[in-house]
């Protein structure tokens, strides 16, 4: 009688306890990972407040008294400006204010007496929407652009759309990156956007 109870208890607790195992064993299934979402939050950030350059930026920079180096330029690929006698100056990842600080520090280390420095940004690279939108193709870029607002510019969803998700690839980067699209995710120049297709 004993075997039989200890028999009939392993019957019925193995297939619990192997129930348990399979939950614990591997994640759940998740489309997007936590670092997926911790970067479109911080693209959501970046998309408040004073705008940071970013390479391809057209800047006009103006030396007061200085036509020879007042004039307009670009932010290169690696996200530097090039300006005569301050020489390539980091610009990428800071506001105008910050790099009119950085080039009137170059500029006052004993080539000029107290320059001054005056930064605006004469234009941006657009940026590119694809996929199931009613108009593909290239659009201007502005400042606090978010993927919503891209879509909204492209005439909206076609009706095969799959309006959970976006997948953007970032100028510069080599691979897209899938996002929800319940989230905020900024637009900066030269994104590519893409909106996949839904299966029914």
């Amino acid at each position: 009688m004993f075997k039989f109870h200890n028999w009939l208890f392993a019957i019925v607790a193995l297939p619990l306890l192997c129930a348990g195992c399979n939950t614990a064993a591997g994640p759940q299934p998740h489309m997007w990972q936590t670092s997926d979402l911790q970067a479109s939050e911080a693209y959501a950030r970046a998309s408040h407040g004073p705008y940071v350059l970013r390479p391809t930026d057209q800047l006009r920079i103006q030396v007061y008294n200085e036509p020879n180096i007042s004039g307009d330029y670009q932010i290169d690929s690696s996200g530097f400006v090039s300006v005569p006698l301050a020489g390539r100056v980091k610009a990428s990842g800071v506001t105008t204010a910050q790099l009119e600080k950085a080039l009137a520090s170059r500029l006052n280390n004993g080539l000029l007496k107290d320059p001054r420095v005056s930064i605006q940004i004469a234009g941006h690279a657009p940026f590119y929407i694809h996929g199931e939108v009613k108009r593909s193709g290239e659009f201007p870029f502005r400042p606090g652009l978010t993927v919503m607002d891209a879509i909204a510019t492209a005439g909206g969803y076609t009706y095969r759309a799959n309006e959970s998700q976006v997948f953007v690839r970032r100028a510069g980067m080599d691979a897209e990156q899938a996002y929800p699209l319940d989230s905020r995710i900024a637009v900066f120049p030269g994104d590519n956007i893409r909106i996949p297709e839904r299966f029914f």
